[in-house]
């Protein structure tokens, strides 16, 4: 039987995912907020992020952890990357990885020359 990501076209990028989650109390994780951050806008800046954000239980407005995706070329680069991260080096967090094939999906960006403003969705 065919591959049916080949069979069809789909876009079968790898990207690798780290599932991260508090292990201290919540002033130890913030203590490390500050450089956690900056790590991520740093690996945005290097092309390695492709996205990030906290992660949320239904109904409650305080994240009980965070899914960074990145682009790697192996389940180790992707491990090097998350242990590089301020939140895991320090012990205030811990993660898992994954690997995530992305097949389908779209991006919208609309850009208006007149007023320079943009549209991501």
């Amino acid at each position: 039987m065919a591959d049916i990501r080949s069979s069809h076209g789909f876009l079968a990028k790898s990207l690798y995912v780290i599932y991260t989650w508090p292990v201290v109390p919540h002033d130890q994780v913030m203590a490390q907020m500050d450089k956690h951050l900056a790590r991520q806008i740093q690996l945005e800046k290097d092309g390695i992020m492709f996205g990030a954000g906290p992660l949320f239980d239904p109904g409650s407005d305080r994240p009980v952890g965070g899914m960074i995706v990145v682009r790697a070329n192996s389940f180790e680069e992707a491990e090097a990357i998350a242990k590089a991260d301020p939140m895991h080096s320090s012990g205030a967090r811990t993660y898992k990885i994954q690997r995530w094939m992305l097949n389908e999906g779209s991006v919208t960006l609309t850009v208006n020359y007149s007023d320079q403003t943009m549209k991501f969705a």
